[in-house]
This record gives C-alpha cells, structure tokens and sequence, in this order.
C-alpha cells in the first residue's frame, strides 16, 4: 500500500507540475475536468451523480466556467440563482423522487468544488501568477507533508480524534510553520522579484502559513462529510489516495485563499 501511494503520488505531482508548466488552455481544461470529476464523487454519495440533478449541476459548472474564461463575470450570478430555481423547479416536477438533501447537495457540490478548484486557474491568470499558482501546491500539498512529518514524529495531542484520528496539534503547528518557511524557500531560492511587492520572501512566507492553515481546515471538513455518510474514500481513481476528492481536499480551500492574499496584498 505504502509504494502504491507513494508512485502514484509521484505520478500526480509531476502530472500537476507539468499542467501548470503548460498553463493557460490546458491548466483550464484539466481544472475544469478535476472539477467536474470531484462534483460527480460528491454526487455518488447522494446518488444523484447520473440523475438530473447531477447533470444539471455539471452542466452548470461547464456554464461557470465558460463564464469565467471570457471574463463574463457579470452573468455569474445570474448563472447561480437560475441553476438553484431550475433545481427547485426539478425538485418540485418530479416529487417525491428526490429528496430536499439531494437538492442542496446538488447546489453544494457547484460551489465547492467547482468554484473553488476554479482559482486554481484564477490565480494562474494574475499578474505574476505563473509564480503565484505554485503556492497553490505548496500551500497544500507541502503543509500536508510537514504536517505530516512533525506529527508522525512529536505528536501527541489529538485535536479532532472523531474525524482524524491522526492529526496532532503538533503536526498542524508543524504543518504552519513549515509552508511558511517552504513558501519563504521558495521566493528566496527563486529570486523572484513579484509586481509592487518589495519583499516577496515575507508575503509567500505569510501566504504559505494561511494557505497551511485552510488547507487543515479543508482537509478535516472532507473528512467530516465522509464520517458523516461512513465511507473511507470518495472514489478509487488514485491508487493508494481515493478520488479526486480525497488527493484535492486541501487544494479547494488553498487556491482561493491564496488568490485573495495575492490580490490584496
């Protein structure tokens, strides 16, 4: 199990690594197709992920998209309350077929995952965002390795033995301070020299600490649906990992935090 996971998390790093490499076309396509994958794995759990409901629900995520990769951001919201009226409208035709929880899964699912993952490529097509998107992994991936890494070594106090039994204080402490000085590397190694920023060490160190920080977040709210519905994965797409769900948990708390940080700051 160990090498399985440890190959196949290769495998999806240097697949990650070359999307982003490749950016703008192919970085939305394949965020677009991630996303589309993490609804339908939240969908199966409601089991609406081939009813009307989940199609209508991926048939909105492709119109956010589109929406976003013309810059329409104007009909967003429009595209929001029609998708919930036309889901209400489905509710109320095909009575009792489906139930109230379905419905809002089906709403839920549009938001987070689609939307989230989506800043992904948000991020990517800032100014500089060719440096930024990878705070996005770093933020992520590298604050669950930290994390991780501390806790397997000095942990001791659980902080949510219901949903992770695994997870110490120390680990997520570890996993901060860690991003932060991974992010602080990164700018440091790089020599990275970002738009009106005049010590981008210092923002990518404060980045990488929030991103760490949502992304534990993130990762124990997955868990909670999971506990929530008894299942040990979202799927079996990644070998040694689950689904797209399960490997992508942190990254759809990262990615917007890290897009507003570099927009605000």
């Amino acid at each position: 199990m160990f090498m399985t996971r440890l190959i196949s998390g290769i495998i999806l790093l240097a697949v990650a690594i070359s999307v982003i490499l490749l950016g703008d076309n192919v970085l939305f396509g394949a965020v677009l197709v991630i996303s589309l994958v993490g609804m339908s794995e939240l969908y199966r759990i409601m089991k609406i992920e081939k009813a009307v409901l989940g199609i209508i629900g991926y048939l909105a995520a492709i119109g956010y998209y589109f929406l976003i990769y013309f810059n329409l951001n104007k009909y967003l919201l429009l595209l929001f309350i029609s998708y919930l009226l036309l889901l209400m409208v489905i509710y109320v035709v095909a009575y009792p077929v489906y139930r109230i929880e379905q419905v809002m899964t089906a709403f839920f699912g549009l938001f987070y995952v689609g939307i989230m993952l989506s800043y992904v490529y948000k991020v990517a097509t800032l100014e500089d965002g060719a440096i930024l998107v990878w705070l996005i992994l770093i933020g992520a991936w590298g604050s669950d390795t930290c994390a991780y890494s501390v806790g397997m070594l000095i942990g001791k106090h659980k902080i949510a033995p219901k949903l992770s039994p695994k997870k110490s204080l120390e680990g997520c402490i570890g996993g901060v301070i860690g991003t932060a000085l991974l992010g602080y590397i990164y700018a440091l190694i790089t020599g990275l020299k970002i738009t009106g920023i005049a010590n981008p060490r210092v923002l990518f160190a404060i980045i990488g600490a929030s991103a760490s920080v949502i992304s534990q977040f993130g990762d124990l709210a997955a868990s909670a649906i999971k506990r929530n519905f008894d299942i040990k994965d979202y799927g079996r797409m990644i070998p040694g990992h689950g689904g797209i769900l399960d490997r992508f948990d942190s990254i759809i708390f990262t990615a917007p935090i890290v897009y507003y940080l570099a927009v605000y700051f």
